[in-house]
C-alpha cells in the first residue's frame, strides 16, 4: 500500500491555533515557554492510519500551543519557508515510499514571526515485509549554531560592491583582449605570446596589466602616445621590418 498520497493530500496551508476559552489540554505536560532556544521535538506519523503525533517541544518550536491543532504533514510544511518547502516535501515523500532516512535543514515560519532554523532527522519504520509503515524522527532548533543574517543595508552594500568588482573585471578583460589583438597583429605572434608580453611590460614598468593594455589601445587608436617606458620595451620586442605601436 503506497503512502505517498497520504503525504500529498495534506495541503500545506498556514494553520493558526484555534482559540478557546480554556488552556489547551497537554496531558500533564508543563506549559512551554515562548521563544524556544535549542528545542528538540519528536514526531511520528503512522502511514496506515494517517495519524501523526508531535511532542510538546515540536509544537513550541513552531510557535503553536501544544495540542491546539491536530498535527499533520500539511501543518509541518505550512510552517516551512516557501523556498525550503519543496525539498523537505520531496524528502518526506521519498522516505515514505522507499524507506530512505534523511536529515534536512529548513527555516521555520513561526506563528509569532520569530525566525528560527531547524534540522529535521527522519527515520522510516518498516514492517517485516519491508514496507514503510511510519515516519518518525527528531526536529532540532539549530538557530544559535548558524551565523546571524546580515542587515539589509549590509547585504545591499556587499552586492553593489560585488557588482562593481565584476564590472571592473569585465572591463579589464575586454581591454586586455583588445590589446592582445593589437600585439598579435604588430608582432605576428599568437594569443599566449601577446599576453606574456603584456605581463612582461607590466612587470618592468610597475603598471597593472590593464593599464598597459589601455595605453596600447589608446596609442593604436590615435588617442594618446605610448608612455616612453612601454614604447622602449615594445621597440625591443618588435621584429625587424614591422612598425611600432
Amino acid at each position: 500500500m503506497s503512502s505517498t498520497p497520504a503525504l500529498h493530500r495534506q495541503t500545506p496551508t498556514l494553520t493558526r491555533p484555534r482559540t478557546t476559552g480554556h488552556a489547551p489540554h497537554t496531558h500533564g505536560v508543563p506549559p512551554i515557554v515562548e521563544n524556544p532556544i535549542r528545542l528538540a521535538g519528536r514526531f511520528r506519523g503512522d502511514l496506515r492510519t494517517e495519524h501523526w503525533w508531535w511532542s510538546p517541544e515540536l509544537y513550541a518550536l513552531h510557535g503553536i500551543p501544544a495540542g491546539s491543532v491536530e498535527p499533520t504533514v500539511g501543518l509541518l510544511l505550512a510552517h516551512v519557508h516557501t523556498a525550503d518547502r519543496p525539498a523537505l516535501r520531496d524528502s518526506l515523500g521519498a522516505s515514505a515510499t522507499a524507506g530512505t532516512p534523511f536529515a534536512r535543514e529548513y527555516r521555520v515560519l513561526r506563528m509569532d514571526g520569530c525566525p528560527r532554523t531547524a534540522l529535521l532527522v527522519c527515520e522510516p519504520e518498516t514492517d517485516p515485509s519491508g514496507a514503510v509503515i511510519a515516519l518518525a524522527g527528531l526536529v532540532v532548533d539549530v538557530t544559535d549554531s548558524r551565523p546571524a543574517p546580515e542587515p539589509e543595508d549590509d547585504v545591499r552594500h556587499r552586492l553593489e560592491t560585488e557588482v562593481e568588482q565584476l564590472r571592473n573585471a569585465m572591463a579589464s578583460r575586454a581591454s586586455i583582449e583588445q590589446a592582445k589583438g593589437v600585439l598579435m597583429l604588430l608582432m605576428g605572434c599568437g594569443d599566449q605570446v601577446a599576453f606574456d608580453l603584456l605581463a612582461h611590460i607590466s612587470s618592468h614598468t610597475h603598471r597593472k596589466v590593464r593599464d598597459v593594455a589601455v595605453s596600447i589601445i589608446e596609442s593604436a587608436t590615435g588617442h594618446s602616445p605610448l608612455p616612453a617606458d612601454v614604447r622602449e620595451i615594445l621597440k625591443d620586442a618588435c621584429p625587424p621590418g614591422r612598425p611600432g605601436v
